[in-house]
């Protein structure tokens, strides 16, 4: 859960949770050497400030590890955009086609071991690959197309960490091209 939060956000999380265990420490050891009788008569202070202090961690892990939101996702539903591809200019100034749609550019052969090498059955569901994790989406469900398999394994999102440092450019196109091939996506 760690790895999908954001730095600021574990700062945030940390402190607030350093203020609530160092008022526990306080409470426990420091305060009653001091006062014998604590928390005495501040009885129903010392419950406020309990209760305070615990509201704000918990809005804390709510504000801090709260994963955003998918662009144009309703209820959870991965969202597909088409594109209308046409001819394009080459470097050389000759035209070329543009892989027609359900073309791509990754291999599903190779993309079913760099789907088992990465674990990503760990955290995903897909038949095809005998995967039942249930951290992340399930794939299966998901139908995703491969601009967004390619965008989430690229960059991450949520607990999801980037792989763009495990794999490479077209180890991301080979998996993403096997998660769209094995779910129809």
């Amino acid at each position: 859960m760690l790895i999908g939060i954001t730095t600021e956000g574990k700062v945030g999380l940390g402190g607030t949770a350093l203020v609530l265990i160092g008022f526990a420490l306080a409470a426990s050891f420091l305060f009653p050497r001091r006062n014998p009788d604590f928390p005495g008569e501040r009885l129903r202070s010392f419950i406020a400030l309990s209760v305070v202090l615990f509201v704000a961690v918990i809005a804390a892990v709510v504000v801090f590890a709260a994963e955003e939101e998918e662009e144009g996702a309703a209820g959870g539903e991965a969202t597909s955009t088409q594109v209308e591809t046409g001819p394009t200019v080459g470097t050389t100034g000759t035209t070329t086609e543009a892989p027609s749609e359900g073309e791509g550019e990754g291999d599903p052969e190779a993309g079913e071991q760099v789907f088992a090498d990465g674990g990503c059955g760990g955290c995903h569901a897909l038949e095809a690959a005998g995967a039942t994790g249930n951290i992340g989406p399930n794939l299966d469900e998901a139908e995703p197309d491969t601009e967004l398999v390619v965008e989430r394994v690229t960059n991450g999102m949520g607990t999801m960490p980037s792989f763009s440092g495990q794999f490479s450019e077209q180890e991301i196109q080979d998996v993403a091209a096997y998660v769209v091939q094995s779910t129809s996506g």
